[in-house]
């Protein structure tokens, strides 16, 4: 297994640090002011086995291990109070989620969403990746402007998941939209399909 270096490690990556075993849900490059100093890469970890949020610092150059694990794709299946469960598209293997854990993902997750991955380390369920674009309806906007022009300014939408992203001013409630995950933005219509 190759050993990147911290400034090739990115989102969503496993890693073995301190004899643990981490899930990096973010990365902040710190760059400092003074000249000749090293960029940081402060990492949002989250341990595999407890869910224990850690953050740590590591130098650009300092190298990291990768830990060994697995994607599944899956499916949204059901809520059982808190949990949420995702079931295996090839083996109905159901993963449960703690609702506080991924409850930034759930912005972006219906019963209808495609191209879910669940992270599996050592048969453990650690994160859910999304896909780049979802689609979500609008359930609440301010009525479309007749006649506005696609360049127009963009309004507040809620979508059926909670999620509020602004699009542009011809967008009514009700309409399906493709909205991209990582940056929580409108990007267009959804294709009927």
């Amino acid at each position: 297994m190759t050993m990147p270096k911290a400034s090739e490690i990115k989102k969503n990556a496993v890693i073995e640090h301190d004899g643990k075993v981490y899930f990096v849900k973010d990365i902040t490059k710190l760059t400092p002011s003074g000249r000749g100093g090293n960029s940081l890469y402060r990492m949002r970890l989250y341990d595999v086995a407890t869910g224990i949020k850690a953050d740590e610092s590591f130098k650009a150059e300092e190298m990291i291990n990768l830990a060994d694990f697995s994607r599944r794709q899956v499916s949204f299946s059901y809520v059982d109070g808190d949990e949420y469960v995702f079931m295996d598209n090839e083996d109905y293997t159901p993963f449960s989620f703690n609702k506080e854990t991924i409850a930034e993902e759930l912005m972006f997750i219906t019963e209808e969403t495609k191209g879910l991955q669940v992270l599996v380390v050592a048969d453990s369920p650690v994160a859910i990746e999304l896909p780049t674009t979802v689609d979500l309806v609008i359930t609440e906007t301010d009525p479309s402007i007749k006649g506005a022009s696609a360049t127009a300014r963009t309004k507040p939408a809620t979508l059926s998941t909670g999620l509020v992203v602004q699009v542009p001013e011809y967008i009514s409630t009700g309409e399906r939209i493709k909205v991209n995950c990582a940056e929580s933005r409108f990007m267009s219509r959804a294709d009927d399909k």
